[in-house]
C-alpha cells in the first residue's frame, strides 16, 4: 500500500505505516556549515543516528550545541545561501538531502512537520490562526475551503483549545504563550505527519504549562503513532518522555543511549553535568544551581582533541590532543565519546602526573587534582526516567 501526496501523487509515493521496513528516519554522516566573514561555522558536526516508527528520540544540548541547526537540516530549512551541507538524511525509503524545494514542500507538513520554539515569530501575525491552519489541509489533502474550515475546528479542540469555532477566527497576539503554542501543535498535526520534530515546544511557558504542552504532544502521539524528535536544553523534559536521548556538544554526538541506559549508566562527563544542573524539588530554598563551568567553544576554531576537555574536570594529555570517537563498552546501543569515561560516576582518568624539583632532579608526582579524579564522590543525582 501506498498514499499519495497531495497534488504530486505521480511523483512521489509514501507507504503507509506498518507497510515501511526498518526505520523510519535515517541520518547519516549530517555535516552543516556556515560560512562567515570569521570563517566557516561547523554548526552540526558528522551526526548519524535512526528513528524508529511510532518512537520518540530526545535531542539534548545547551545552547550553541547545533540542535536547532541539525533539526533544520533535518527538514531542509537552511537559508539558499553561504551554507555547506554533505551527508544524507533518509525518511520512509526517500533521500531528503536529495530532493529539490520544490518536492520537500510536498513532504513538509504531509509527512514530516515541525513545531517551532517561538510560536510568536513563527505564526503570521495578520492572519487568522484558522486561515494558517486550514493551509496546509487545502495544499495536501485537497479539501475545499468549508472542509478544511471544520477541520481546523476540531483541530483545535483536539489541542484543548476552548471555544474553538470563536477562536478559529482570532489573530495569534490574541492568544497566550500556551494558547499559541497549542495552535503550532495543530499546525504540524493537521495532516496526520508520520514524523514531527518538536524544536524546543515549551520555550518560554511556566512550569504548569510545559507540562500540559508536553502531555498533550505525548496524547497525540499514541493516538496517531507518530515518531517524535524532542528538541531540548532540559534533560528533565526527555526523561520520562523518549524512548532513546542522544546528547550533544559542539556540533557533534558526545552521548547516545536508550533513556533508562543514559541516567543509569551516563559515560560521558559533559552528560553528567547537564544532569547535575538539573534543580531538584528536594534542595532548600535559595540553595545555588550547579552550573557547567566555562563556555562553549567557538566552532570556527574549535580545540584540538576533545571539545569538552577545556571544561571537564577529569581532561588529561590524551583528551586535549586526540578526538575520542564514538565508541561502545557492553551494551551496543550505548555510545559514547571519552576516552575516560564514568564508571558508577567515577572518572577511569588516571591521575595527572607533574614535575616536582628537589635538588636539583626532577621527580613525577600525583597533581593536585588527580586523587579527585580518581575518588571523584557519587553523582548528586538526577532525574530518574
Amino acid at each position: 500500500m501506498a498514499r499519495a501526496l497531495g497534488r504530486s501523487s505521480k511523483k512521489l509515493e509514501f507507504r503507509d505505516a506498518g507497510t515501511h521496513e526498518g526505520p523510519l528516519l535515517v541520518v547519516e554522516d549530517l555535516h552543516t556549515s556556515f560560512r562567515t566573514q570569521r570563517g566557516t561555522v561547523r554548526a552540526v558536526d558528522g551526526v548519524s543516528f535512526e528513528v524508529q516508527e511510532g518512537k520518540t528520540l530526545g535531542i539534548v544540548g545547551e545552547s550553541g550545541s547545533g540542535k536547532t541547526v541539525l533539526s533544520r537540516s533535518i527538514m531542509g530549512l537552511l537559508p539558499p545561501r553561504d551554507v555547506i551541507r554533505s551527508g544524507t538524511v533518509h525518511f520512509a525509503g526517500h533521500e531528503l538531502t536529495a530532493m529539490d524545494d520544490k518536492s520537500l514542500r510536498e513532504v513538509w507538513g504531509a509527512e514530516l512537520s515541525m513545531i517551532f520554539q517561538d510560536p510568536m515569530t513563527a505564526l503570521n501575525p495578520v492572519k487568522r490562526i484558522g486561515d494558517q491552519i486550514c493551509e496546509s489541509l487545502v495544499l495536501h489533502l485537497d479539501m475545499d475551503k468549508k472542509e478544511a474550515r471544520s477541520t481546523a475546528v476540531e483541530l483545535l479542540r483536539s489541542v484543548g483549545i476552548p471555544s474553538p469555532e470563536q477562536r478559529v477566527r482570532w489573530y495569534p497576539f490574541q492568544l497566550s504563550g500556551g494558547m499559541r503554542q497549542r495552535v503550532m501543535i495543530a499546525i504540524a498535526l493537521a495532516c496526520a505527519p508520520r514524523l514531527v520534530m518538536a524544536d524546543e515546544p515549551t520555550t518560554g511557558l511556566d512550569v504548569t504549562v510545559q507540562a500540559q504542552i508536553l502531555d498533550l504532544l505525548a496524547d497525540l502521539q499514541r493516538e496517531r503513532h507518530m515518531a517524535v524528535i524532542l528538541v531540548t536544553h532540559d534533560l528533565g523534559v526527555v526523561a520520562s518522555r523518549a524512548d532513546d536521548i542522544i546528547v550533544m556538544y559542539a556540533g557533534r554526538v558526545v552521548e547516545r543511549a536508550p533513556t533508562r541506559t543514559l541516567f543509569h549508566d551516563t559515560k560521558m562527563p559533559y552528560t553528567r553535568a547537564l544532569m547535575d544542573s538539573i534543580p531538584r524539588l528536594a534542595d532548600p530554598s535559595g540553595a545555588r544551581l550547579n552550573a557547567i563551568g566555562g563556555r562553549p567553544p567557538d566552532l570556527i576554531n574549535p580545540p584540538t582533541g576533545c571539545r569538552f576537555a577545556p571544561r571537564c574536570p577529569y581532561a588529561r594529555d590524551k583528551c586535549r590532543e586526540s578526538e575520542p570517537p564514538l565508541r561502545t563498552v557492553g551494551s551496543p546501543d550505548h555510545l559514547f565519546a571519552c576516552w575516560f569515561p564514568l564508571v558508577d560516576g567515577v572518572s577511569t582518568a588516571p591521575p595527572e602526573a607533574v614535575t616536582v624539583s628537589s635538588g636539583g632532579s626532577d621527580a613525577p608526582a600525583a597533581a593536585a587534582d588527580g586523587s579527585r579524579a580518581a575518588t571523584a564522590a557519587e553523582p548528586t543525582g538526577g532525574v530518574e526516567p
